[in-house]
């Protein structure tokens, strides 16, 4: 019998500004690490409006984490000091896993219709894997599989395998569930997480119960209920809604749809030592990274 997941928290995204003046929306970050062990960080890039992306994200180091960058709509330049360059265009995902260090930038083009509309996900690495050889993926839109229910649900696996369709982020080393799913409205949507996994799901658009007790916006301790937000039964935009333990997420939409992202993964339980766009497990080894960038010694690899 399964054990469909409660709601243990529902956090809002809030405004912050990054890189050379990106206006976006962070679904969290820094001050909740590591309760969201193995995730450090997802933010929401969406605006129609051309000054608050275009200054985009300039060169700027990494270490001991992972990066993917998944764009809804829109086009983002890429380069690295691998010698990777490109174009992340709409549905495609850049998945790079900084290890040892990398050096990139991520810079938004104008489109016409001034749309840019994305996320990126910060995943972590295990002490054992900090400073491994780093590697940057492109995986297109077209590589993305996607399956349709009966019930009509639609599922993109950029990451982890659903009905037996596998995702084409292979190999990676947290080994995390990534997917980008939509509920058509009157739809019950069940799907198995593994127990003891932390799992996430950020509200896109549309609305729905997070919560097999409609309750999405308090979780129970003690016999009492603790509320964030109030007694809404369905959760909206921009939402993160955090999972408590079982072996199963359940969605329940009523008259209208809901798409959301869903990322789960087993906690690594490791210390977290965490400055700007490093994370590493000490103090000590946060010091050594800033310490070598200054010093020109911070890649390890041969860039071109």
């Amino acid at each position: 019998m399964s054990n469909v997941r409660t709601i243990g928290q529902v956090l809002r995204s809030k405004p912050t500004i990054e890189g050379a003046g990106v206006h976006l929306k962070r679904a969290f970050g820094f001050g909740q690490a590591p309760d969201l062990d193995p995730f450090l960080l997802l933010d929401d890039f969406h605006s129609y409006v051309p000054a608050d992306y275009l200054n985009g994200f300039p060169w700027h180091p990494h270490r001991g984490i992972e990066t993917i960058t998944y764009v809804l709509h829109g086009e983002i330049d890429h380069g690295d000091s691998l010698g990777n360059s490109g174009v992340i265009a709409a549905g495609d995902v850049q998945w790079m896993t900084a290890g040892s260090g990398i050096i990139h930038q991520e810079m938004p083009r104008q489109t016409a219709d001034g749309l840019l509309w994305g996320f990126q996900l910060w995943a972590n690495l295990p002490a054992s894997h900090k400073m491994m050889p780093p590697r940057y993926r492109d995986i297109t839109a077209a590589h993305i599989p996607e399956i349709v229910r009966d019930d009509g649900a639609r599922i993109k696996i950029i990451c982890g395998t659903v009905d037996g369709v596998a995702g084409p982020a292979a190999d990676i080393v947290t080994d995390p569930t990534y997917l980008d799913i939509r509920v058509p409205p009157a739809t019950r949507f069940t799907l198995p997480v593994p127990a003891g996994h932390t799992a996430l799901a950020y509200v896109v658009e549309g609305k729905a119960c997070f919560d097999p007790a409609r309750n999405p916006f308090g979780y129970e301790r003690d016999g009492a209920n603790y509320f964030d937000f109030g007694r809404e039964y369905e959760t909206g935009p921009e939402s993160l809604i955090v999972f408590g333990d079982g072996d199963e997420v359940q969605v329940d939409t009523e008259s209208e749809p809901v798409h959301f992202l869903l990322m789960a993964g087993k906690p690594l339980g490791e210390p977290v030592a965490w400055a700007g766009p490093i994370v590493m497990n000490t103090r000590e080894e946060l010091r050594v990274a800033f310490d070598e960038y200054r010093r020109g010694t911070f890649l390890k690899h041969d860039g071109a």
